[in-house]
């Protein structure tokens, strides 16, 4: 059984960054593909970002390409999520998500194994 934990998330405002890290514990981190997804009130949970397990393999959702970089470091099991020129559109709770599987990313909710509890992020105008 894998445990993730968030940490990171904050208020901020537009233009900013703030980095969201994932530590992983009680799997083999190394063997996991893992994801970044969010979800607002009242909203469905979307995909963020994705990584393989080699880092290989990285892919974003449009909404966040060229100002998201995932990124994980398997000698720590710890994911990241760097976030830069935040918009308020990029209010949401984030969370991180492992999947059994690792050579390549998932971008589905169905594809991931194991969850965290989520960061809130707030990102004011």
């Amino acid at each position: 059984q894998v445990q993730l934990a968030e940490s990171g998330g904050g208020l901020v405002q537009a233009g900013g960054s703030l980095r969201l890290s994932c530590a992983a514990s009680g799997g083999t981190f190394s063997s996991y593909a893992m994801g970044w997804f969010r979800q607002a009130p009242g909203k469905e949970r979307w995909f963020v970002a994705a990584i393989s397990w080699s880092s290989s393999n990285k892919y974003y959702a449009n909404s966040v390409k060229g100002r998201f970089t995932i990124s994980r470091d398997n000698a720590k099991n710890t994911v990241y999520l760097q976030m830069n020129s935040l918009k308020p559109e990029d209010t949401a709770v984030y969370y991180c998500a492992a999947a059994h599987s690792g050579s390549t990313y998932y971008t589905e909710v169905r594809s991931y194994d194991y969850w965290g509890q989520g960061t809130q992020v707030t990102v004011s105008s």
